[in-house]
């Protein structure tokens, strides 16, 4: 018997096709509820950038630097003072700001303008326009420019935001190196932090791994929904990929007291600084000016301050906020040590807000001014008829750390022109008000700008 080999034929049916289909698809399908939900938060970034971009602005500004030794070399743009030797030439600054209303009002950081003799921003689409400095708090290194132009201007919505948690994504829109509208993303690294970077002191700080680099100041940081969650205003520089924020609502809270009419800067009458000794910070009053409340309470020259309302003196305190916050008391508390001995200074809060220096150019600023007419401007060899003449400059005063010097024409304060000293006066407490002072000077057959800083004045 022969036995013959046929090989088994297996024929495959439909039904066996059609089982590993289904579970090729439910495999794929499985895989997909996976990815969906991501990509629908990378194109929640997008639209967030999309939207917020057209309300971030480049910043340009120009100020005049110091040329010393071998930095001086030729430049059609340097200027040349009569009688002096320091040569000063025009730089350009660059950063970022944030519309924050239809009429064109922005908010950057204070650094950015303290110096600036002609600000331009420009907006995404390539539109560019001048603007001009509303007001500035150096303390909380913010400042807020107005568009000179009159037309209606894409802006961001602040909203009252929910608690920003560490971990959570933080975008970061800026004009790093003047590269318009640059985008990084990153999380929220820490909240509340204090530090010190180039001597300027920062309190309560978001910090954030978002790449932040030079031209970013100014710039906004948004949540993953783009809620705006704080003003980019610092890089720290001996740390690779960190950068902080001023929380947003700290900036709208010092915001609004720029744009209330009745807002003022509450003045107690004394200059100081902050300083730190083995037992912590204290404020070392430099100077009293004569007749203000602070004189009238009592308080000396050396004096140390240890305490504001009952609350140490902190490195990142902010003094002014803290004076305009107290509601519903009639006293401003201060903590004093004279020597080795401590006091307390209880002083009226009218005082306080009523107060404004008798003399202003002398008790305040540090320098005597007179009208342009009769000797001074026989004196000084002046041209101009409008504007006041510095005719004597004090040491450590206000007017000498500005850079005034004997004989210069101050001719305009925050771009308004000056008459005589009436009008010096009358734009100068105006200038206290909104804690911005920026003088125009001439000086010889030069023309250029001086800001003063009044983060010492208490």
């Amino acid at each position: 018997m022969v036995l013959t080999h046929h090989p088994i034929q297996c024929v495959k049916t439909r039904s066996d096709l059609f089982i590993p289909s289904i579970v090729f698809l439910l495999i794929l399908l499985f895989l997909l509820s996976f990815s969906t939900p991501s990509f629908s938060k990378e194109d929640k970034v997008v639209e967030v950038v999309e939207t917020a971009s057209k309300s971030i602005v480049n910043i340009k500004t120009e100020e005049l630097t110091k040329m010393t030794g071998e930095e001086k070399k030729p430049s059609f743009f340097k200027k040349y003072f009569a009688g002096e030797e320091e040569e000063e030439e025009i730089s350009e600054n660059i950063g970022s700001g944030v519309v924050l209303d239809p009429k064109g009002i922005i908010v950057t950081n204070e650094h950015l303008i303290s110096k600036a003799i002609n600000i331009r921003v420009k907006f995404i689409n390539g539109k560019e326009y001048s603007a001009y400095v509303l007001g500035s708090d150096p303390e909380y290194d913010i400042a807020l420019l107005k568009i000179t132009d009159k037309d209606d201007f894409p802006y961001i919505k602040i909203t009252k935001t929910k608690g920003i948690k560490v971990g959570e994504k933080a975008i970061v829109i800026g004009n790093p190196y003047g590269l318009s509208s640059s985008v990084t993303v990153g999380v929220v690294s820490a909240l509340g932090r204090n530090l010190r970077i180039e001597n300027r002191i920062y309190a309560n700080l978001i910090q954030t791994d978002a790449s932040i680099n030079p031209g970013n100041s100014g710039g906004l940081l948004l949540d993953a929904e783009g809620n705006p969650l704080g003003i980019v205003t610092a890089i720290y520089g001996e740390g690779k990929g960190i950068g902080f924020a001023i929380p947003i609502e700290d900036v709208m809270s010092m915001l609004s007291e720029f744009l209330e009419s009745s807002s003022r800067r509450p003045i107690l009458g004394l200059f100081m600084e902050k300083r730190k000794d083995d037992k912590g910070t204290f404020l070392y009053v430099d100077r009293i000016i004569p007749k203000s409340p602070a004189e009238k309470n009592g308080i000396r020259a050396g004096d140390r301050i240890v305490e504001l309302n009952k609350k140490k003196i902190r490195e990142g305190m902010k003094l002014q906020s803290i004076i305009r916050s107290v509601k519903g008391k009639n006293t401003i508390q201060l903590k004093i040590v004279r020597g080795a001995k401590p006091y307390l200074v209880s002083v009226d809060l009218e005082d306080i807000q009523n107060y404004t220096p008798a003399s202003i150019d002398e008790s305040l600023c540090g320098i005597r001014i007179s009208d342009i007419k009769g000797y001074p401007k026989l004196k000084y060899k002046l041209k101009d008829r409008e504007g006041v003449v510095v005719t004597k400059v004090y040491t450590g005063g206000l007017g000498e750390k500005a850079g005034l010097h004997v004989g210069d024409a101050i001719v305009k304060i925050n771009n308004n022109k000056i008459a005589d000293t009436e009008n010096f006066n009358t734009f100068m407490i105006e200038g206290l008000q909104r804690n911005y002072i920026l003088y125009q000077i001439k000086r010889s057959d030069s023309m250029f700008f001086l800001p003063v800083k009044l983060d010492t004045l208490l």
